[in-house]
């Protein structure tokens, strides 16, 4: 062990442990863990309480080395040219919105704008919904904060999109199915966390509505691709079965009188046979 390698005795953070899953989140993206060892390593990261008990995590993972978990760095660079680097503004943006209220009543965030590092979000006997299908992000990291008292709110991201939720329920939840899915190079993560009593904070992964249509149009054209296909198919069905009535139907003719090449080479026999004798 280094110098500055941290003794196995020595406490973990949150900080650590963060690091630690974001070496195995690496790994799931890449192929490296599958999702059932994923699930095993992730969870005996947040049951560790010494560096020793993090070590043996991501031993036999690229990046990880003797030591732990603080020569891995929390901060994701964009990936250059990748679908997500034009929607992570950084900088000093704070986002379009930081905030929304629902009291016996509803909020919306959708569309195009722009989600901050934080969004409070409040519900009382209504409901909210938070989507960022097509919202920009203000960092690399952004966190809803979502409170629900006998209410609901509901936070739609996108496909690629990493999700980590850390809220509490107390005869309500919150929707933990989105969890675990291998994020898209260069996507942001995004945290949902909060309070829910009476009520319920629902997590939805869904297509961006411009890929849901361009979807459906590409399923439409290939039905009405189908259905020309099959009616050409029934045509010619129609084809073969009417030349084979016509053909069942015509007298029986051993001679194939009926044809007029074969007539011709009877009359030319018949003018043989009258030279001949």
């Amino acid at each position: 062990m280094t110098d500055d390698a941290p003794a196995p005795d020595l406490r973990a953070s949150d900080a650590d442990r963060e690091q630690v899953a974001e070496v195995l989140r690496e790994a799931l993206a890449e192929g490296r863990l599958d999702m059932e060892e994923f699930q095993e390593r992730l969870d005996a990261v947040y049951r560790a309480r010494t560096y020793g008990e993090l070590a043996p995590l991501t031993r036999d993972l690229p990046a990880a080395g003797a030591t732990v978990a603080p020569a891995v760095s929390l901060t994701k660079d964009p990936v250059a040219g990748g679908g997500w680097a034009g929607r992570i503004v950084g900088g000093d943006d704070s986002g379009t919105s930081t905030w929304a209220v629902a009291v016996m009543s509803g909020f919306q965030r959708k569309g195009r704008w722009t989600a901050p590092r934080r969004f409070n979000a409040f519900a009382f006997w209504g409901g909210g919904e938070i989507d960022l299908r097509e919202a920009n992000f203000a960092d690399r990291e952004v966190v809803v904060n979502a409170v629900a008292i006998m209410g609901g709110i509901d936070v739609i991201v996108p496909p690629g999109v990493e999700v980590v939720v850390r809220g509490i329920g107390v005869m309500g939840g919150f929707d933990h199915r989105e969890e675990g899915v291998a994020p898209e190079p260069g996507a942001p993560r995004v945290i949902v966390t909060g309070f829910a009593f009476w009520g319920g904070v629902g997590v939805q992964r869904k297509l961006p509505r411009a890929e849901r249509q361009r979807l459906r149009e590409e399923r439409r054209r290939e039905k009405q691709a189908l259905k020309e296909e099959q009616r050409r198919e029934h045509l010619d069905a129609a084809e073969r079965h009417r030349r084979e009535l016509e053909a069942s139907r015509r007298p029986h003719d051993p001679l194939n009188l009926h044809d007029p090449l074969n007539l011709h080479g009877t009359r030319k026999q018949h003018e043989r046979r009258a030279e001949d004798d």
